[in-house]
């Protein structure tokens, strides 16, 4: 009599993604996925399919986390500039701390090009990106933070672009310090 398949689906996705975040899409095994979601192969197949379907399951998740954190930071009360400043230094510490930098970013390198699904994913969490950027920064010119003179939309996905190349400068440089005038300078040009 076949075995009933009992995990937590939630988890096993969590778990995998953790993998494919620190290895990447080529580098990670099959048997690395099952290692860590503590599952057997068949298991895997049987309820979310393969590897590729597996990673596209772990890009959503990874994509619905930060949507759920750019929800949490837009509903704060505090000031809009306050949040978008955090926001910067946070992802200044990532870039510069975390050793597994952006899954987004990384998987828009290496698998977006060739998947429809991920580039799809990825664009629509681009979009959220966006528009978390550009509602923080239109309410901080509302309030007077920022000067008005400047364009949110354009500020949007300047910034957007912006700490794009901040994960690249850090991979190929590591310099701390860079990163870390880099947002420091845009930060002044938004508050001038």
């Amino acid at each position: 009599m076949a075995r009933n398949v009992e995990f937590d689906e939630s988890l096993a996705i969590q778990k995998a993604m953790e993998v494919f975040w620190k290895k990447g899409y080529n580098a990670t095994s099959l048997r690395d996925l099952t290692d860590a979601m503590q599952i057997n192969s068949s298991s895997l197949y049987n309820t979310i399919g393969d590897k590729q379907e597996l990673f596209v399951r772990c890009v959503q998740h990874y994509t619905d986390i930060r949507k759920q954190d750019w929800e949490k930071r837009l509903a704060s009360k505090r000031s809009p500039l306050a949040v978008l400043v955090d926001y910067i230094h946070e992802a200044v510490k990532v870039i510069i701390n975390g050793e597994d930098s952006c899954m987004a970013v990384k998987s828009a390198f290496e698998v977006a090009t060739n998947d429809e699904r991920v580039k799809q994913i990825l664009a629509a969490d681009d979009q959220r990106c966006y528009q978390f950027l550009h509602d923080l920064i239109k309410k901080s010119m509302d309030k007077g933070e920022i000067r008005n003179d400047e364009d949110p939309a354009l500020l949007a996905d300047y910034f957007n672009s912006t700490w794009t190349g901040w994960y690249e400068s850090f991979i190929l440089h590591r310099d701390p310090v860079k990163i870390k005038r880099m947002a420091e300078y845009f930060i002044r040009q938004l508050t001038k």
